[in-house]
């Protein structure tokens, strides 16, 4: 059962689908413009675009994705993004995020 949605940066709202100690499905949505800050964590992040246009920092290199791409981010890599086109992130992360919940 999907959680609250919550406020993450500016336009850009959060919301965990899913969640196990060993897995964490979450939901991005974002606002053209709108950017999710560089920043980096110990969980391996797989993303998918389920729909919008995103310039995806990660590593030093910039990735633009639309729907249907995907990325894994590894461990402690830092990475962040920016909305060109109004859209949906889905997020996987391996173990949870218990800094979500």
């Amino acid at each position: 059962m999907p959680y609250p949605a919550v406020t993450a940066d500016p336009g850009v709202i959060r919301q965990v689908l899913a969640e196990a100690p060993e897995l964490m499905v979450v939901s991005f949505t974002f606002e053209t413009g709108a950017e999710g800050k560089r920043h980096h964590h110990p969980h391996v992040q797989s993303t998918y675009v389920l729909s919008g246009r995103f310039a995806f920092h990660m590593g030093g290199a910039t990735h633009e994705i639309g729907p249907g791409d995907s990325l894994v981010i590894p461990s402690n890599v830092e990475h962040g993004c920016l909305c060109h086109e109004a859209g949906t992130l889905i997020d996987t992360f391996t173990p949870r995020r218990d800094d979500f919940l």
